[in-house]
């Protein structure tokens, strides 16, 4: 293994940190801005952890300048967020009217930014469906509507902004759009087959048609890009795709060795084989047969070839068991059960807030590698990573500020994430920490804090930044070469 004094990143390697619009911005409705399906769906009793919502989050709809100042402080090169598509048209729609006001806060928003050394990496998408199109054809479910609408935000956008955004991410993990949000329902818009919890959706099928309208709608916004705007503005285009390591459960097992390639391939081959290989992953088609939409020629040439880069969220790794029974309708893992411990009761990693999270950093130079080598050694942005920290909502603010294991976190990923650049020739050449802020973490409310920076949601959303604010400048000066 390289030691993080002989790996290091390149003199160009671009760090920063990432939000998203919902979970920060507040102001649901000021200035026009419209409903999304989130602030319908956080009114459903029983949705949300502490019954949240993003109706004021960290109030950073008014309060951008001090977003920039602790950007500045912690000496961020970047900052990822993402746009509310529902601010900008308030119904979504192609032939809705267009919101000056919120064209003209983002504008105004990157133009600070830029004033202040720190460069901007806007995401289209990052769940936050305007409410109207779920209500008016179904979204997703409405791959022809859905498109078109999504292309016709996505020029709106490109043309809002000129050349002084550079990075473009058009969806924000697919992966969760379509299985948190149509077979497990754990998201908006709540679909799902299990009817104790919702009145619509089926889990056997739903999912699929929404990630294949994804693929489209992303392959249609980048060839607007590119045939309109690329040529004057001179940035690139991507989508974040989200996927953890996988470890077999019994290494002996052949079976569990072979069921960690399908947990990837299901969670992101998914989106990434379409992409890079113009087809769907053999192991999916295989389980899923004709409920996986087929690709007409016309689509499959929007989206093949259409990623200028490769944007990475990760944050974890799991052990992989196979399944020996037939999968059953509603799966979307690959037939297998995705654990905590491995055969022999070891964990992958120590205990976060988040039950779905514990940190292995060797699993994150893995999963570079892996990925890198199925996809031809593609420049890869990560886009999101970073970790909740056990209790943290429930501890003393001294303690709380005090972030040691979420600065750990950051020291060994970030570290992971250098050995792969220097030792496994992989060609990564981004970083977002997650996140610059505490902020409504979707289903888990405000329970949750994944932040750098403390939000004191009950004393005027005060921001006081945490030990691990700083922590990441301090590796990234270390490990990045210099010019």
């Amino acid at each position: 293994m390289g030691s993080i004094e002989q790996s290091n990143l390149p003199s160009d390697f671009l760090w920063g940190f990432a939000t998203a619009a919902y979970q920060i911005e507040g102001a649901a409705k000021e200035d026009g801005r419209g409903p999304s399906i989130w602030d319908t769906f956080c009114k459903i009793p029983g949705k949300i952890a502490g019954g949240g919502s993003g109706d004021v989050a960290c109030d950073s709809y008014h309060r951008t300048h001090e977003d920039i100042a602790l950007l500045k402080e912690c000496n961020a090169k970047a900052y990822r967020f993402s746009l509310s598509w529902s601010r900008i048209i308030p119904l979504g729609g192609r032939n809705d009217p267009v919101n000056k006001k919120g064209i003209e806060f983002y504008q105004k928003f990157v133009d600070d930014l830029i004033d202040a050394g720190i460069t901007p990496l806007i995401t289209l998408f990052h769940w936050d469906l305007p409410d109207e199109l779920d209500k008016r054809y179904g979204g997703p479910l409405n791959k022809e509507e859905f498109v078109a609408d999504f292309a016709n935000y996505a020029r709106l956008v490109f043309e809002a902004f000129g050349s002084k955004v550079k990075y473009w991410i058009t969806f924000n993990e697919p992966w969760c759009s379509s299985v948190l949000g149509y077979n497990n329902g754990s998201f908006a818009p709540g679909h799902t087959s299990d009817r104790t919890k919702s009145p619509v959706g089926d889990s056997s099928t739903e999912q699929w048609i929404v990630g294949h309208s994804l693929l489209v709608a992303h392959g249609a916004a980048v060839k607007i890009y590119r045939d309109e705007f690329k040529q004057r503005d001179g940035g690139e285009i991507g989508i974040t795709l989200n996927g953890d390591w996988a470890e077999p459960w019994d290494p002996e097992n052949p079976a569990d060795v072979e069921a960690c390639d399908r947990k990837i391939e299901f969670a992101i081959s998914w989106f990434a084989d379409p992409i890079y290989h113009g087809k769907y992953p053999d192991s999916m088609v295989k389980q899923l047969g004709d409920r996986l939409p087929t690709w007409t020629p016309e689509d499959i040439a929007l989206v093949k070839g259409s990623n200028d880069f490769y944007g990475m969220n990760h944050y974890c790794a799991n052990f992989i068991r196979a399944k020996t029974t037939e999968p059953e309708l509603n799966d979307v893992a690959g037939n297998l059960d995705i654990l905590l411990e491995d055969k022999n009761g070891v964990s992958v990693g120590p205990a976060t807030q988040s039950p779905w999270l514990q940190p292995s950093a060797i699993g994150f130079r893995k999963l570079l590698k892996w990925l890198s080598e199925r996809y031809g050694y593609p420049k890869i942005y990560v886009t999101e990573n970073g970790t909740s920290v056990l209790g943290e909502n429930d501890m003393p603010l001294d303690e709380l500020l005090n972030d040691e294991f979420r600065a750990k976190y950051f020291r060994d990923y970030i570290s992971a994430m250098a050995d792969a650049y220097t030792l496994d020739g992989v060609n990564v050449r981004a970083y977002m920490a997650w996140s610059l802020l505490d902020n409504f973490e979707w289903a888990e409310g405000y329970e949750t804090r994944f932040g750098v920076t403390y939000v004191d949601y009950e004393n005027d959303q005060k921001r006081i930044p945490k030990k691990s604010a700083k922590e990441i400048g301090k590796v990234f000066d270390r490990l990045i070469q210099k010019a």
